[in-house]
């Protein structure tokens, strides 16, 4: 009788040969591998941080644009005025006495007339603290505050504009000193539209700077950098990159189209000046 013969399933246990072994990188291979990795995020990392600009300094056109109908709509809706360059941040309250440019501060600012045209809220109606900040409707957003120790106001607190309205649309009463104009060339409280020499120039908001350490010379502090929405040329913030060396920022024109420039100064003026000459028509509306 035969034994029964029984057939395992055979297994390769002969000795593992380098053909059956993974093969790791080397240390040359590795170095090699991370130094394209550096290279390419060496070029990459600009190009994206160029792209974050780019997009920041296009949101910021499309507002002001908005905010140029906004203007629109309501000089259309009110017998072709502008509302006033000032607001409650100049007036925060009426005094005993009022002057009619109190009351357009108080009353009639663009930051509180306007945002309901555009489904926001005015500025004079949200509480201490909780003013808009960043990444709403009323900020640029390429726009940063400084640390708070450099002004000499709480701007967390009480609010700040990166956008400002052109004062010199409204040289009245309660400026007329700081003009040093003589009190009868004061002008009217209200712009009316109609007056406007050549809307396409005259400059109506501006990209405001909010950064004290860099004012216009940049070599003191402006502590008052921002709280105003309204301002002259010293006011106006570089922000916007069109090159890597070439800074800029946004205006907005009484026709409501938007340019970018690097700079509203102009080489003539001397630089103790605050209000622009009153021939100049980029920033009156009439002679």
């Amino acid at each position: 009788m035969k034994t029964p013969q029984y057939k395992l399933n055979s297994f390769d246990i002969s000795p593992p040969t380098d053909r059956n072994i993974p093969r790791a990188f080397t240390l040359i291979e590795l170095l090699v591998v991370i130094s394209l990795i550096a290279l390419l995020s060496a070029l990459l990392l600009p190009a994206l941080s160029r792209a974050r600009q780019t997009a920041r300094q296009t949101v910021c056109q499309t507002q002001l644009r908005q905010w140029g109908l906004a203007f629109a709509a309501y000089a259309l809706e009110n017998d072709s005025y502008f509302p006033h360059i000032d607001g409650r941040d100049r007036t925060p309250t009426l005094p005993a006495r009022p002057t009619p440019a109190d009351r357009a501060d108080y009353y009639y600012g663009w930051i509180d007339l306007l945002p309901p045209l555009i489904g926001e809220t005015p500025w004079r109606d949200h509480l201490p603290g909780h003013y808009p900040g960043p990444g709403s409707f009323f900020q640029c957003p390429a726009a940063r505050l400084a640390p708070e120790h450099l002004y000499d106001y709480n701007p967390r607190k009480f609010g700040y504009f990166s956008y400002a309205m052109n004062s010199c649309l409204a040289v009245d009463e309660n400026i007329i000193g700081f003009a040093g104009w003589p009190l009868h060339q004061a002008m009217p409280n209200f712009l009316k539209t109609d007056r406007i020499e050549n809307p396409a120039r005259v400059i109506l908001l501006f990209d405001q700077l909010l950064d004290p350490r860099r004012g216009f010379d940049g070599n003191r502090l402006y502590g008052n950098t921002g709280k105003y929405c309204a301002g002259y040329p010293k006011a106006f913030s570089a922000r916007h990159a069109r090159a890597p060396d070439r800074l800029g920022g946004s205006l907005l024109f009484c026709d409501s189209h938007v340019e970018w420039k690097a700079s509203v100064w102009k080489s003539h003026w001397p630089p103790d000046l605050e209000l622009p000459p009153r021939d100049d028509l980029d920033w009156y509306p009439y002679r």
